[in-house]
């Protein structure tokens, strides 16, 4: 089976801890293509590797030329404001984690489809986005063939 591509927009909290869970879990069907995220790559190692409340990542962490080696998959690391301008496209991204708490009405996360993204997911609540999921709940609903624009807050 082929591996998720996800791109991360917006490496704070929840998007540390998206990846720190992820390689926490073993979870190995998930490539992480890229992080959006204005900050620079040397402070973006650094607050994945120490976290005030889940404490040192485990996982050897390192800037790179342009990304984050973490644990040995290499992310690549973009500073880009607007969605529509970032190469999800051109870097095969399945999904992206829309995380930056700032796109989260349908039309401004959707600018990550019109960038080559299949899918978004808003890590906070949204509006009009095409349904709300929580896992547990209603996660049985979704319906890959309408819902492009998700929520999951």
């Amino acid at each position: 089976m082929a591996k998720i591509r996800v791109g991360i927009n917006g490496f704070g909290r929840i998007g540390r801890n998206v990846v720190r869970a992820a390689k926490a879990a073993g979870i190995t069907d998930i490539d992480f293509v890229a992080v959006n995220d204005l900050t620079d790559t040397r402070t973006l190692a650094h607050l994945l590797t120490y976290d005030s409340v889940h404490g040192r990542f485990p996982t050897p962490v390192s800037a790179t030329e342009g990304g984050l080696d973490v644990g040995g998959d290499l992310m690549r690391v973009l500073s880009e404001r607007d969605p529509a301008a970032l190469p999800w496209g051109d870097l095969g991204v399945d999904i992206v984690l829309e995380s930056t708490g700032r796109f989260t009405n349908r039309d401004d996360a959707a600018k990550h489809l019109a960038a080559g993204a299949k899918k978004v997911i808003i890590s906070a609540p949204a509006k009009g986005e095409d349904k709300t999921f929580v896992y547990g709940v209603n996660h049985q609903e979704y319906d890959p063939a309408t819902h492009h624009v998700i929520s999951n807050a």
